[in-house]
């Protein structure tokens, strides 16, 4: 297994050590409850170094990536973000992604962990641009500081004026000593924060640093499934489990990074699909009895009839009900539909609803 820059301090500080996309990673530290409602409440400190780090630049970097991803990269001014997806030649998806504009011509591309070399064999495949390709990925670590409390908490270790740098933007610049670290307002938990991105050897005293800094606002280090709580309460897809190879962004409600006014892999499959409509649609749902939602459970109708799957579920820590995100087939994927989710054997009701949960 891969080991992030800061595995041993994850191993010093008691956490629960698990395998995760070819990596071993912290699970937990003093819990998932507590972990959640830190970022929900305060903030939490994330390690999430195992993500993949690509450097795109020169000429045709812009054109290599307007046809390898569905979002328009025309959005983009320098230092802004984009969220999109790579689609696939058979309408599905290879990876989700952000899109970081550093310069013209520059860009800065992060995606899943578990799709590193996928991702870099598929856009590499169509780089017939000329486009510089670089994969930082062993070289780079990430810090996500995340919560409401994580700004006040980042902007003692830094001259950047984190307040400047709306939602989805980002800077260069030093943060605990540290230069030449990415900046970035973005997250995955829903609560706010930031994102920073730096060189492998400058971790242990970035994640120090931020811990001592943040110790008056009850700053913790948390770990994965906290992570994938906060993001299932927001309804935040997470790749290999809402979304893969055989979804498309249409059926998984992303139509809004699909954008038809240029040309791209799968384009005329989702076009199609956004005028006739799809058989099948990735929908929030909450259980109203009992139970815990979880990943490739049967979502049936009131007959029985298996009408689609769950991909994502847990019991929510804020809303303490079990929910979940599912595929279901037409026509039970309106918002108010009864579906029933199979529980152990057991027929539990739920009613489709509008995401976010929380």
């Amino acid at each position: 297994m891969n080991k992030t820059a800061l595995y041993d301090k994850h191993v010093s500080l008691g956490a629960k050590i698990v395998p995760f996309a070819g990596f071993d990673m912290p699970v937990q530290y003093s819990g998932v409850t507590e972990e959640h409602f830190a970022v929900r409440e305060k903030a939490g400190l994330f390690d999430v170094s195992h993500m993949g780090q690509f450097f795109i630049e020169g000429a045709g970097s812009k054109e290599l990536l307007q046809f390898v991803t569905t979002n328009n990269l025309d959005a983009l001014e320098n230092g802004k973000a984009q969220y999109s997806c790579l689609p696939n030649e058979d309408g599905g998806i290879v990876d989700d992604l952000i899109v970081y504009k550093m310069e013209d011509d520059k860009y800065f591309v992060v995606v899943n962990a578990s799709n590193i070399e996928k991702d870099w064999n598929h856009i590499s495949k169509y780089n017939t641009f000329g486009a510089k390709m670089t994969n930082a990925s062993d070289e780079m670590s990430l810090l996500a500081i995340q919560g409401p409390k994580a700004t006040e908490i980042l902007q003692k270790l830094t001259e950047t004026n984190l307040s400047e740098i709306p939602y989805y933007h980002f800077t260069v610049g030093s943060v605990a000593g540290v230069s030449e670290v990415i900046i970035s307002n973005t997250g995955y938990t829903g609560s706010g924060g930031f994102e920073i991105y730096f060189k492998n050897e400058n971790a242990e005293q970035l994640w120090d640093a931020i811990i001592e800094a943040g110790a008056e606002e009850g700053i913790i280090p948390c770990g994965l499934a906290a992570r994938d709580t906060l993001r299932l309460e927001k309804g935040f897809c997470l790749y290999g489990m809402d979304i893969d190879d055989t979804t498309s962004p249409i059926e998984a409600g992303l139509g809004w990074i699909t954008k038809f006014d240029k040309d791209f892999v799968s384009k005329e499959t989702f076009a199609k699909q956004k005028e006739e409509g799809v058989t099948r649609k990735l929908v929030g749902f909450e259980l109203t009895d009992k139970g815990v939602p979880r990943h490739d459970y049967p979502v049936v109708d009131a007959d029985g009839n298996v009408i689609g799957k769950v991909t994502s579920g847990t019991q929510s820590p804020m809303k303490k009900i079990g929910l979940g995100i599912a595929y279901v087939d037409k026509p039970h994927f309106k918002l108010g539909t009864e579906i029933f989710i199979q529980v152990r054997n057991k027929n539990i009701p739920a009613k489709v609803v509008k995401m976010p949960f929380v």
